[in-house]
């Protein structure tokens, strides 16, 4: 099966079906505020609800910048000393929050059966890069220290996030492991994450529009977010991957920074790191957060926790 006729599963279809349908602007012609609160009505459309959990709770670390928003996920009240996931989500730098991912948050604390802690970086414009990356690492930091705040001693880090999310999930491990942390980051886990410059890809081209993801949308984030090309903090593939840690790259087959994801997985291999790579076939870009739209995504988010699960209890 070529990308000129792509796989596209069933209730895939159906939910591309209904986007089309729906009049409106599109996000690029949106303000701020309009597309900041369109990414979270999808999100409250499209995914399933939010689980209950013994501890939801919002709290902050100080940053480069000011106090940057977290909050905690655990099915725990309490546990003893584990690995702690770091939460980093997408929205191309430029919209999301704690809020869009919340539902998607929970889920992955109750699979998983470990503490999610999801950090709300600064967006750009108004700050645009390297804002965003300090605040992640900021965040990991501090939670690596294990503060009494967090109710939790942490004796590593699994980093995790979608898309935007997916690049600090890659540059918050080049940069914990080039100045480490009091505990080390024991697995990496960027889903459909820009690590290397998209323009110009066959997955680009090829879906570029009418994907949920569009070509017009990126140029939208690229220009707000405003990354430096030659810096790898932008562009994480461009550093020397010799050292990274574990792991899991999972993309899309439908998205168009889908050949971003998988030249990040043959770099890792290429450098003889351990690594998974899991691409979702017949989904787009944001598949995580269409669980209740598209049902058959709860079972690729399902293959990644258990590729998470299978990776921690046979470490490198």
């Amino acid at each position: 099966m070529t990308d000129q006729t792509p796989y596209i599963r069933p209730d895939m279809q159906a939910f591309l079906d209904m986007m089309a349908a729906v009049e409106g602007p599109k996000l690029v012609d949106m303000t701020l505020e309009e597309a900041r609160a369109s990414y979270q009505a999808m999100h409250n459309i499209a995914d399933r609800p939010a689980r209950d959990l013994a501890v939801i709770r919002d709290l902050s670390c100080p940053g480069p910048n000011g106090d940057i928003p977290l909050r905690l996920y655990d099915a725990r009240e309490s546990r003893e000393t584990g690995p702690v996931i770091m939460f980093y989500h997408g929205g191309g730098f430029v919209i999301g929050d704690l809020d869009t991912h919340h539902a998607l948050c929970s889920e992955i604390a109750a699979l998983i059966d470990l503490p999610v802690v999801a950090v709300h970086y600064a967006l750009a414009p108004e700050a645009p890069f390297p804002a965003a990356i300090l605040d992640c690492e900021a965040a990991t930091r501090w939670v690596a220290g294990s503060p009494a705040e967090l109710g939790r001693e942490a004796t590593g880090l699994i980093t995790i996030g979608d898309s935007a999310g997916g690049n600090a999930t890659v540059v918050v491990g080049q940069l914990l492991g080039a100045n480490p942390a009091a505990v080390p980051v024991v697995l990496q886990v960027p889903i459909f994450p820009l690590v290397a410059d998209a323009n110009g890809s066959e997955s680009m081209a090829a879906f570029s529009e009418g994907f949920l993801l569009t070509a017009d949308t990126m140029g939208f984030f690229d220009a707000a977010y405003a990354a430096d090309r030659a810096d790898p903090r932008g562009f994480p593939i461009l550093s020397d991957h010799s050292s990274a840690p574990p792991t899991i790259v999972v993309t899309a087959s439908l998205d168009p920074i889908r050949d971003s994801g998988r030249a990040y997985a043959k770099a890792l291999i290429d450098a003889g790191r351990d690594c998974v790579f899991l691409e979702m076939r017949g989904v787009t870009h944001s598949f995580t957060n269409l669980r209740g739209a598209v049902p058959s995504t709860q079972n690729d988010l399902e293959r990644v926790i258990a590729a998470m699960q299978f990776m921690l209890a046979n470490p490198a």
